[in-house]
């Protein structure tokens, strides 16, 4: 495994900062908003975050990672649209979940990746893309992100709903 650069350590250092906001924002109010602090905060980490990782090189050419940071990039401007500009009226807010959601899931597979890869130092939990410890890992964010959105379109119906 290649040594980790300075963009690398800020890059990691920064992500972490994301996934605290997220699980914080998620567990206190259920969505990712710009309307609070910790969604802010989310939001324009995991854009400086997604951004970073389109500078890491260090294995090989424009890679995965890469595209989960363009998919990063991608969704979080499509939430941030949707919270912002409402294009599908009132089905606006299952998108803009959508979006952000989708981002914690783009955080958690390199994420992963990236700690199985590099620890435990000299004799790293995996040496290949394909390990079957990987793959499970990758399962179980998809299952979680899944069952996450649901419940998110849920709450979101029951407020809306309750609301109107």
């Amino acid at each position: 495994m290649p040594e980790m650069t300075l963009l690398g350590w800020f890059h990691t250092i920064l992500g972490i900062v994301a996934l605290v906001a997220a699980f914080y924002t998620l567990f206190k109010y259920r969505v990712v908003s710009l309307d609070n602090k910790s969604g802010k905060l989310y939001v324009l980490v995991t854009i400086i975050v997604a951004g970073s990782a389109l500078g890491i090189y260090n294995q090989g050419g424009f890679g995965i990672a890469h595209w989960l940071a363009v998919l990063t990039l991608v969704a979080v401007s499509g939430g941030i649209i949707m919270e912002k500009f409402k294009w599908f009226g009132r089905f606006s807010m299952y998108f803009q979940a959508l979006g952000y959601s989708s981002t914690l899931l783009f955080h958690m597979i390199p994420a992963i990746t990236d700690f199985l890869r590099r620890l435990p130092l000299g004799d790293p939990f995996i040496d290949s893309f394909e390990d079957p410890l990987l793959m499970a890992f990758h399962q179980a964010f998809l299952l979680i992100f899944v069952v996450g959105i649901i419940v998110q379109f849920r709450w979101l119906n029951k407020n809306t709903a309750e609301t109107a």
